[in-house]
């Protein structure tokens, strides 16, 4: 049995980390450039409300990325020249098919650990938050809409639930890159169309998004029954096909 996180707001962020992201968008929208000095601490603490200690650690971890440097009784600058933009943001379009697959091979390990943890630790309002997901997930596949954005935030909420604010700050920053987008195809159109009289043969194919339903739905039971491994099971068959069909569709993709 996991011990159980203390109670706090689903998917409260660090001080730390509050105060990071804070200067690392002023850096990225170009309000802060390379040589501007970044605000003082007395500063940041007024504007975060957050101790001494916790602006220096945020400073920490914005010179580990690559963002700023101190110089001792200056102040801390922005760097000239920006270290290279790391795989985790680089935009779903940017990616090659192997950074895509080895994403998610980075997310079976991830994710599979975070359904146990939600399994046990997970709060009603986060039950509600994933089948708010599902259902907007089936609703856009059976209109033939785009389900990647209802598919990621299921695995966001999964992620909050754990009570452990990092799991979801590592599935936030992968992005939705390794997310599905297939083009409508003739098994999906069959999604829409009434099922077959009994008796009749049902299609051989079946999309890969009402798989995908029922892979997510598996999940959700399992963490709302407080099943841990079978939540763990469950979250690892799924990205684990998911991983496959996406190395089949390349495959076939190429052969055409």
């Amino acid at each position: 049995m996991f011990p159980t996180m203390p109670d706090h707001p689903a998917r409260t962020k660090s001080q730390p980390q509050r105060v990071v992201d804070g200067v690392s968008e002023r850096i990225h929208s170009g309000a802060l450039k390379p040589g501007d000095r970044v605000p003082s601490e007395p500063g940041l603490m007024q504007e975060f409300n957050v101790s001494r200690t916790v602006v220096r650690e945020a400073m920490s971890r914005l010179q580990a990325s690559g963002l700023v440097e101190t110089r001792q009784g200056v102040g801390t600058f922005v760097l000239a020249s920006a270290a290279p933009e790391p795989l985790l943001a680089i935009g779903a379009r940017d990616l090659q098919v192997r950074q895509k697959l080895a994403m998610l091979e980075l997310r079976i390990s991830l994710e599979s650990e975070a359904a146990s943890l939600a399994a046990v630790r997970r709060r009603e309002e986060h039950l509600v938050a994933m089948r708010a997901a599902l259902d907007a997930f089936d609703a856009q596949r059976r209109t033939g809409g785009s389900t990647t954005e209802p598919d990621f935030q299921f695995h966001v909420q999964i992620a909050a639930a754990t009570g452990n604010e990092y799991f979801e700050e590592v599935l936030t920053s992968l992005g939705n890159a390794t997310i599905p987008r297939a083009a409508p195809d003739a098994a999906a159109s069959r999604d829409s169309k009434p099922a077959a009289r009994f008796g009749e043969a049902q299609p051989m194919l079946e999309s890969g998004k009402a798989i995908t339903q029922r892979e997510h739905e598996a999940i959700y039971e399992a963490i709302r029954r407080g099943d841990a491994a079978a939540a763990r099971a469950a979250m690892f068959m799924h990205l684990s096909n998911s991983r496959e069909r996406m190395r089949a569709n390349t495959e076939s993709g190429a052969s055409h």
